[in-house]
């Protein structure tokens, strides 16, 4: 997994020392995530190693080996299960530490946090407030499934006999706290990899919301999250149509509003297509000929 990660067309990748590592194995497996951080082409993905929770022997010494060994090329770790701010604070504190001892720059490691247990999702304003280090919030609703005790076995999916989607509450909560605190806001796994088509309509689910993305398990469910989660070419044309107008109305004919089509558009419509336009660009999108004016 380690040999086919940096291969894989996803922009970010975490290399995991939490759930998918045996008990038996975390210590040992620390040395393996600094290897292939220091010594694997990576690209330009962005590069984090999810550590262990605050409630396991294993935080300190994951923080202290692995971010104190795998230089510059690690630009966060993900802390799961976070239950408080207190904890954010508390790795902050201890990353602050461990790169004055190593000579990364102060502030180089960001954090990605994850929202996971009931506790952690009636404090996810304070976590997302916790440190300027703070750079992206996650749910993980299998290990909320968990903690909130529902019945089902497959935590996170749906549940043909409840009439509605019983995780919208959670998503909204998330994604509030998130923007609020300008973070980015990512959505867990879906738990079958060989059902594609019930990967895209949980992936539609929560980008329709407003989410930047979603987990992948397999290499296969990352060209359906590119798909979902980029705009299609006729949006990102749109976006970019959009500008034009708000630009001329604004700056040329000294309006704050103007009729697009049959749609008016104003300095909120301007920030909505901002971000399109932006997603479309890190996708590779480039405006259409017939697109433009």
């Amino acid at each position: 997994m380690l040999a086919k990660a940096p291969g894989i067309p996803a922009d970010m990748v975490f290399l995991d020392l939490e759930d998918s590592v045996a008990p038996l194995e975390k210590e040992s497996a620390r040395a393996k995530a600094v290897d292939a951080v220091k010594n694997q082409d990576w690209g330009e993905k962005t590069l984090c190693v999810r550590i262990n929770s605050w409630d396991t022997k294993w935080t300190y010494g994951d923080v202290i080996e692995v971010v104190g060994n795998a230089g510059e090329r690690l630009e966060e770790v993900m802390l799961p299960k976070v239950q408080s701010g207190a904890e954010v604070v508390a790795l902050d504190l201890l990353l602050t530490q461990v790169e004055a001892n190593t000579g990364l720059p102060l502030g180089h490691i960001g954090i990605e946090a994850q929202i996971e247990t009931a506790r952690g999702l009636i404090n996810v304003e304070e976590i997302c407030a916790a440190s300027p280090r703070l750079e992206t919030i996650i749910l993980g609703p299998v290990d909320m499934s968990a903690s909130m005790e529902m019945p089902s076995l497959s935590g996170g999916l749906q549940i043909p006999e409840y009439p509605g989607d019983y995780f919208h509450y959670v998503f909204l909560k998330i994604l509030m706290a998130g923007r609020a605190n300008g973070l980015q806001v990512i959505d867990g796994p879906y738990v079958r990899v060989r059902d594609p088509e019930g990967f895209r309509d949980f992936c539609v689910r929560t980008m329709i919301l407003g989410y930047d993305g979603k987990w992948a398990l397999h290499p296969d469910q990352v060209s359906i999250l590119n798909q979902v989660f980029s705009p299609s070419q006729e949006q990102f044309d749109r976006a970019c149509a959009v500008l034009d107008a708000y630009q001329q109305a604004t700056q040329e004919d000294r309006r704050g509003a103007v009729m697009f089509g049959d749609e008016m558009i104003d300095e909120a419509s301007r920030k909505v297509a901002v971000k399109v336009v932006a997603r479309g660009e890190r996708a590779g999108l480039v405006r259409s000929p017939s697109a433009r004016g």
